[in-house]
């Protein structure tokens, strides 16, 4: 075991996967000059060369496009999208081509050995441009994976996972954690498995679902529950596509009552579509509406920042409302 933030736990994961296999890839802008811009792949270049972890144009879609081609081939190709907000571009490439490949060959061909990383989300001073949550734009894509892990224990499990799952996987990795975050982690292989949501915390009156970053805010919220008698059951989603609708629903049935944070604008985020689908599964047994803790329907602003965060006491504020309805 070794003290990790999840940036080296993300590094680790790409040295042992670029060590176990000649056919994995690292790329994108910066990330063979110097690491990319939050240096996430130092050290990856003078250890396997330029062929293996290099450079790209500043071309998002070009990036994608890349990819595509490379796992089209048999390889394992590892694209980094410098910031979430710059995924867009990339758009047409993940959702009609990287995700519907399989399908539209009858499986004579896929892209199963592509895995784009991409830091995400706020708290970090970072304004409208470098602080956004775009995960629910790819969640309503049939054929892609999401996976996002809250420290660098699962961050370096779950990526190991991603690479070497036969899928295409977004995984989005909680930027104001890469030096935050500090853990014990093994420094061997380890797997952790996808679609699988994890029990942070067991409880008995309320579930807390939450997914990143934003598990810490559940559970501090739930040690200041706990202050008042609110016995509250934490959960990270881990993956949102596809998710463990079986675990979430499970507490919900125990606890009666669901609240569900997410950093993302509330308008159509991921929180909306686990709160349709446990009010379907749970109905009968719910003791309250579910919850919805999340961003404002604004872009991310700079000098409010502070007030538009999800943080601890919002989803505080959501625990007391559920538990007194």
């Amino acid at each position: 075991m070794a003290k990790m933030n999840l940036l080296q736990a993300v590094n680790s994961a790409l040295d042992i996967a670029m060590a176990k296999s000649d056919k994995v890839y690292s790329f994108g802008e910066d990330t063979g000059a110097f690491g990319g811009v939050f240096r996430a792949t130092s050290g990856l270049t003078e250890k396997y060369g330029r062929h293996r972890n290099f450079n790209t144009p500043l071309v998002e879609q070009g990036i994608i496009g890349f990819a595509n081609g490379l796992a089209s081939q048999g390889s394992y190709a590892v694209a980094e999208i410098q910031f979430g907000d710059y995924i867009f571009p990339a758009f047409d490439q993940i959702v009609n081509e990287a995700a519907k490949f399989r399908y539209r060959s009858g499986n004579e061909f896929n892209v199963g050995g592509l895995t784009i990383r991409t830091p995400y989300g706020g708290g970090i001073s970072g304004g409208h441009y470098h602080s956004q949550s775009p995960e629910a734009y790819f969640a309503h894509t049939p054929g892609l994976k999401i996976v996002i892990p809250r420290n660098p224990y699962m961050a370096k499990g779950l990526l190991l996972s991603s690479i070497f799952d036969p899928n295409p996987v977004l995984f989005m990795e909680p930027k104001r954690l890469y030096r935050a975050a500090v853990g014990e982690v093994p420094e061997g292989e380890y797997m952790l498995e996808l679609s699988k949501a994890d029990i942070v915390k067991e409880g008995k009156d309320i579930t807390v679902l939450a997914w990143g970053a934003q598990v810490e805010m559940a559970e501090k919220a739930a040690e200041l529950a706990a202050q008042d008698g609110i016995d509250c059951e934490v959960i990270d989603l881990v993956t949102l596509l596809p998710w463990d609708v079986d675990t979430v629903a499970e507490s919900v049935r125990k606890t009666g009552r669901l609240v569900v944070t997410q950093e993302a604008p509330l308008t159509s985020g991921f929180a909306s579509e686990v709160a349709a689908t446990i009010q379907q599964e749970c109905f009968l047994y719910l003791e309250s509406p579910i919850g919805r803790v999340c961003g404002l329907d604004t872009p991310y602003p700079l000098s409010h920042e502070k007030e538009y965060f999800v943080d601890h006491l919002k989803v505080y504020e959501a625990i007391k409302a559920s538990m007194t309805y």
